[in-house]
């Protein structure tokens, strides 16, 4: 049985995830062996194996573990007792913070999505469809209350936010001229400002 933790309690699974990750953001996907993840997290392939299925299922989890965070922080926002312009922008910038939070990961799987096998290319699109569609949600609730303009379809203006959230990672960097949360506040009011009435 593999051990599940090392020294320091890093459970194996996270330890295998950063490892991944870190040769996955350095290399790419498919210039990283499997072998160089399990000599990076210290375990062996069995343990790799163990965990996930295949180099596959690590390259899912890097991008499935960000979406459901930032899905159960959207579902906190779209529940919250507030108007719906407050809910609406608070997910907007929420979702920009925590993508660059986890940069490296978004920028693995932008890049590296293609490698992903058929049965776990259409998991990750049903996934991040249904964020879309709670994200909307908000979007169309504004609409029918009269708080948002009806002008543009809210599917565009989905497209449109999240079109600036997907690039993130292809210009946003820590050491520029802004703040996580000041790209999000720059972000989440275009959008806002794209659905006044």
């Amino acid at each position: 049985m593999p051990r599940t933790t090392d020294g320091d309690g890093t459970p194996v699974p996270q330890r295998l995830l950063a490892a991944a990750t870190r040769l996955f953001a350095e290399q790419g996907y498919d210039r990283t062996s499997v072998q160089e993840i399990v000599e990076a997290a210290g375990v062996t392939k069995g343990a790799l194996y163990h965990y996930f299925g295949s180099k596959d299922d690590l390259l899912h989890e890097v991008y499935a573990r960000v979406l459901r965070i930032q899905q159960e922080r959207l579902d906190h926002f779209a529940r919250m007792d507030a108007p719906v312009e407050e809910r609406l922008r608070a997910a907007a910038a929420d979702v920009v913070v925590t993508t660059i939070d986890n940069l490296d990961d978004a920028m693995i799987f932008f890049r590296s999505m293609h490698h992903l096998g058929p049965e776990k290319n259409k998991q990750v699109r049903a996934e991040r469809r249904r964020y879309h569609e709670r994200f909307r949600a908000l979007i169309e609730e504004g609409q029918r209350e009269g708080v948002f303009s009806t002008a543009t379809p809210a599917d565009l203006v989905v497209d449109y936010h999240f079109g600036s959230v997907h690039h993130l990672s292809t210009w946003y960097r820590p050491d520029g001229p802004l703040t996580p949360q000041q790209v999000a506040d720059h972000l989440a009011d275009l959008l806002l400002r794209a659905l006044r009435p």
